[in-house]
């Protein structure tokens, strides 16, 4: 009677643990973090599913960001998609085109009555993914910017303060200059990512369009005007440095050739994400590292840089279960426990504010100095249409071309101003063709 009435509550047990899990709703979240940022996406997910007994997320890597963004369209057009998928930021564009397919974040979150104050994110953050109206069109999770890292030995040894980052593109130059005459280094500076760091974000940086209509954001009959003339003289002074040696070329989009010209302290300055902080630390040989914002030219005002990374985009054809599932996970997900936790460990900026304040009140950024200089830089003036970031279709393709005119620079078969007028003309016409693919 006793083994009966034990294998009887096993079997209740089971029935009732069975019954609860197949209460949960389930949600899919389609991804393109892998190793350690993987791992941590992870466990922040197993956070929130420990956290309540409602819904229950998934994380499914799906390979790179073209990759993962590629496989989404395709299981839309299948009806088979996931609920959440991380698109990098240059796919804003494409998604913000698809017309059917997406949720838009706002309007979720109003309509399943999720606590959420769009006011509580960092507006250079969310400003990349909101509407010419500020709705936020998607969640921002992993979000970057270029920032300067240097080698303090290099300065040392060069006279240089170590402690002082050159501000101005007068003063990378003259710092240059001097550290290779005193033999300390081969080369001044390199720089990941021409198009994001010298380009973009340069443009940015010096509030000077990149496209009409907002960047892109007033519509889709926008046209590139990123050939204006400090566009064209900061491209004509890499070309004159790279052939003075005070410039080394990395190679286009993120080749590995740029970080590694600073870490084995080839080269004293590098430009790259600040979401590789922690790879630069990791990799940087027997040398200490500083960190500054980017430089400016003497004679413009910096104003912000914008952001690169990925943020979460929910896509239609879901149930109301579904998308409850997603809102309670986004509003898990901003939380400034979360975000402080997530900021710290990957480099990536805070979201909001709050996430920023509890990361000071720790200690995270005394503690680990040059920390916060992204936010410094994101947040040193409010974005204007020239600063918000850009929203143009067809971008990942386009970025191919930057680097293709970049390269037709170094080599000498193009000046400043004609790589930059073919950018031009070779990006519009992109654009028209999406513009034709999608109105």
């Amino acid at each position: 009677m006793k083994t009966f009435n034990r294998v009887g509550l096993a079997a209740l047990s089971l029935m009732l643990s069975t019954s609860v899990a197949f209460a949960q709703t389930e949600v899919t979240w389609w991804h393109a973090m892998g190793g350690e940022l993987g791992e941590k996406l992870e466990e922040i997910v197993a956070g929130y599913n420990a956290s309540q007994s409602d819904y229950v997320v998934t994380p499914v890597y799906k390979g790179t960001y073209a990759e993962t963004m590629t496989a989404a369209i395709a299981a839309f057009r299948a009806g088979e998609q996931p609920e959440i998928v991380q698109v990098f930021e240059v796919g804003t564009g494409t998604m913000m085109a698809a017309q059917g397919a997406v949720y838009p974040v706002y309007q979720l979150m109003a309509d399943m009555g999720a606590d959420f104050d769009p006011s509580a994110f960092l507006p250079t953050v969310v400003g990349y993914y909101t509407d010419t109206e500020g709705n936020m069109l998607s969640m921002p999770f992993n979000s970057s910017t270029p920032i300067m890292y240097y080698n303090k030995d290099v300065f040392e040894a060069a006279g240089l303060d170590p402690e002082t980052p050159p501000k101005t593109w007068e003063e990378l130059e003259a710092f240059s200059r001097q550290i290779m005459e005193a033999g300390a280094a081969e080369c001044g500076f390199t720089s990941g990512w021409i198009s994001w760091a010298q380009l973009e974000n340069f443009s940015a940086w010096h509030n000077q369009p990149i496209g009409t209509l907002e960047n892109g954001f007033g519509g889709l009959d926008s046209e590139f005007v990123v050939n204006g003339p400090l566009q064209v003289k900061h491209w004509d002074n890499l070309k004159t440095w790279q052939d003075e040696g005070v410039f080394s070329y990395g190679g286009p989009g993120g080749a590995a050739d740029a970080p590694a010209k600073f870490y084995t302290g080839e080269c004293a300055i590098y430009m790259n994400s600040s979401a590789s902080r922690a790879g630069v630390l990791a990799n940087a040989e027997g040398f200490e590292v500083g960190f500054g914002m980017l430089p400016h030219y003497e004679e413009v005002e910096p104003q912000n840089s914008i952001i690169g990374g990925a943020t979460l985009w929910v896509l239609q054809g879901a149930d109301e279960a579904q998308y409850k599932g997603v809102a309670d996970f986004f509003s898990y997900l901003s939380s400034a426990e979360v975000q402080a936790d997530w900021h710290q460990f990957s480099g990536y900026l805070p979201i909001t504010q709050a996430a920023y304040e509890l990361s000071q009140e720790q200690g995270y950024y005394e503690a680990n100095p040059g920390s916060d200089v992204a936010i410094k830089q994101m947040t040193l003036n409010g974005p204007t249409e020239n600063s918000k970031g850009l929203r143009f279709g067809n971008y990942v393709q386009i970025r191919d071309i930057i680097d293709q005119e970049f390269q037709a620079l170094l080599t000498g078969d193009k000046t400043a101003q004609q790589a930059l007028d073919e950018l031009v003309s070779r990006g519009n016409q992109m654009l028209r063709d999406f513009q034709a693919a999608n109105q």
